[in-house]
């Protein structure tokens, strides 16, 4: 592995899943935020802001996990774990993408550099959450929705009722789908003193992954009405309703493989759902918003 490899992997430039998981919502929060129009300058902002705060996550969790990742079999390559990157280089590079975030923040209202203090903090305690409480995913979920309301408060200069809908559906879908992702590592975790919800749901985990989907269509419904949602929009849940479906077809015996795959598969949720705001507001009607 060269240099560049090394810190290529160490922000998970090779593995992008993670980055779309949190760029999805927050253009929902823009859309709703800016009826459909939003500036042109906060999307490439919070684009860019989202790339370089889901790369600094990464780093921060690998330096959390350095001394557990030669442990688990799916991490036991990343650069810390071999050594290919020093800790005290992958603390340099975190506080070297998190600077540069905060710089595009400074171009944003006051209201919206408040709340990035808050999503800086939650990416910072997720890594160390999973050596004290079983429910880890909360935090990540949290970290992830982050961008809901900073995009509202960039946007709209306010924080109404449809944008913490927003960040409770996210945050329920978040947990889900993290929860499939660590269904992956429960054996090994397990051996390792790493929490989860996966471990912490035990034999209940299709159920609650099922019924924490729910909650993210039921909130997204009301988001819906709220903004008096096209046919366009109400065919995109149920298209996300169809994914959730199979995703719990895919993980109900459990297998490694197949929780990965289920987990992957949140993107074109997050895409979908994204497309039936975006069309929601632009096609006119009967398909888009009269």
């Amino acid at each position: 592995m060269t240099r560049y490899d090394a810190y290529r992997a160490l922000m998970r430039m090779d593995k992008p899943i993670g980055t779309w998981l949190l760029l999805w919502p927050t253009f929902w929060a823009l859309l709703v935020a800016g009826s459909g129009d939003p500036s042109v300058r906060l999307v490439a902002v919070f684009a860019a802001g989202v790339f370089l705060m889901r790369s600094a996550g990464c780093v921060i969790n690998d330096f959390a996990d350095r001394k557990l990742d030669g442990h688990v079999s799916r991490t036991q390559d990343r650069p810390l774990a071999t050594g290919a990157v020093t800790a005290a280089e992958a603390l340099v590079l975190f506080l070297v993408l998190v600077s540069l975030a905060f710089i595009l923040v400074l171009t944003l209202n006051v209201l919206t550099i408040m709340l990035s203090f808050v999503a800086v903090a939650l990416a910072i305690i997720y890594p160390f959450a999973k050596r004290f409480t079983h429910l880890p995913q909360i935090f990540l979920g949290a970290a992830f929705s982050m961008a809901i309301p900073m995009a509202f408060a960039a946007q709209a200069w306010s924080l109404p009722l449809v944008c913490w809908l927003l960040f409770g559906a996210n945050l329920a879908w978040t947990i889900a789908y993290d929860t499939e992702y660590a269904m992956v590592d429960r054996d090994d975790d397990l051996r390792v003193g790493i929490k989860s919800t996966a471990i912490l749901f035990g034999k209940y985990d299709v159920a609650i992954i099922g019924l924490l989907q729910l909650a993210t269509l039921g909130l997204l419904a009301i988001v819906g009405w709220l903004i008096n949602g096209a046919l366009v929009y109400w065919l995109a849940l149920l298209v996300a309703a169809g994914l959730f479906i199979w995703q719990l077809w895919m993980i109900r015996n459990r297998q490694t493989d197949a929780s990965f795959r289920a987990f992957r598969q949140n993107h074109y949720v997050g895409m979908v759902i994204t497309i039936g705001i975006a069309l929601h507001y632009w096609l006119p009607a009967p398909l888009g918003m009269a």
